[in-house]
């Protein structure tokens, strides 16, 4: 391990994390972000993202996992003080031993996988990035294929998407694009290519449950905005708009929440087809010797 700097004081270099940790036009300009917390540092490097800096805490007993990071992860190793190390961790109570910078990938819609069973998740115009990072997690979770962000949206990769993806962001690709005209540019590409394409909506006036779409279908996944819902150009491309059925004195779902339920539906649907070839939706029978909890995905 050669390290070829080392960083003490609140100097330019310090002063770029910074401003990529909290800058969205800065983390664009430079084509960068910074990368909190042990497992979305470990999935970063085992999903082959590029590293440029790998940033460590001078001052620290580092651990195993540390080390071989250290070791094996091929970019500029930074010596950083643990006073700074602190303020670019973005918790109160811990010093991080590592942290990485990580270049931004393409916003390309060709980074998503397209097929016969395609499962891909459109946020359009979310505000939040935790809600960001929720729904990637989810769609990691639950076999989609990737995720789409259209519009004006709160930035996928601000630290608090990247926090509350838990690592998942590294693992499907997720584009941004600036309106849904392209996307359906997209879409009618890959339906040219002999795939059809469902584009699904979620959206509390839907005609179906979301147990009674075909989730088998290579399906298009929209979730609206967590305030307006979806855009009126969305709705109108939907070729078909489904709500999720809710009880109690609640209104409505959080819109990553919505998403989580439509993902795990869609999950349990292509499960159970794969198992005994059925489609559709409706309530499972159940599997021998599977636990209650985990029987709506047989």
């Amino acid at each position: 391990m050669v390290v070829v700097l080392r960083v003490s004081g609140r100097n330019a270099r310090f002063q770029q994390w910074k401003a990529v940790l909290g800058n969205r036009t800065k983390r664009q300009r430079r084509g960068e972000f910074l990368v909190q917390g042990v497992r979305p540092i470990t999935m970063a490097v085992e999903h082959g993202w590029q590293i440029r800096e790998l940033l460590y805490d001078t001052s620290a007993q580092l651990s195993d996992w540390a080390r071989e990071a250290m070791d094996t992860v091929r970019a500029e190793k930074i010596a950083v003080s643990r006073e700074l190390m602190h303020e670019l961790g973005g918790k109160a109570d811990t010093v991080p031993e590592l942290l990485v910078v990580v270049a931004l990938p393409e916003d390309n819609l060709r980074r998503i996988p397209v097929g016969p069973t395609m499962l891909t998740v459109v946020f359009d115009r979310p505000t939040s990035p935790g809600n960001i990072g929720t729904l990637v997690r989810s769609a990691d979770a639950f076999g989609a294929d990737g995720v789409i962000i259209t519009g004006h949206a709160a930035d996928v990769y601000d630290p608090k998407a990247v926090r509350a993806s838990t690592g998942s962001l590294f693992a499907l690709p997720v584009v941004r694009v600036p309106s849904h005209q392209a996307v359906l540019s997209w879409v009618a590409d890959v339906r040219a290519g002999g795939i059809g394409l469902s584009i699904m909506g979620t959206d509390e006036r839907g005609i179906l449950d979301a147990a009674e779409y075909d989730f088998t279908q290579p399906t298009l996944a929209l979730i609206g905005n967590e305030t307006t819902g979806l855009s009126s150009g969305w709705r109108e491309a939907c070729d078909q708009l489904v709500r999720i059925p809710i009880f109690g004195s609640a209104s409505s779902l959080n819109a990553a929440t919505a998403a989580t339920v439509v993902l795990y539906e869609s999950a349990r649907q292509r499960h159970r087809g794969g198992q005994d070839g059925s489609a559709g939706g409706g309530e499972p029978d159940g599997c021998p010797g599977q636990r209650p909890a985990d029987r709506f995905l047989c």
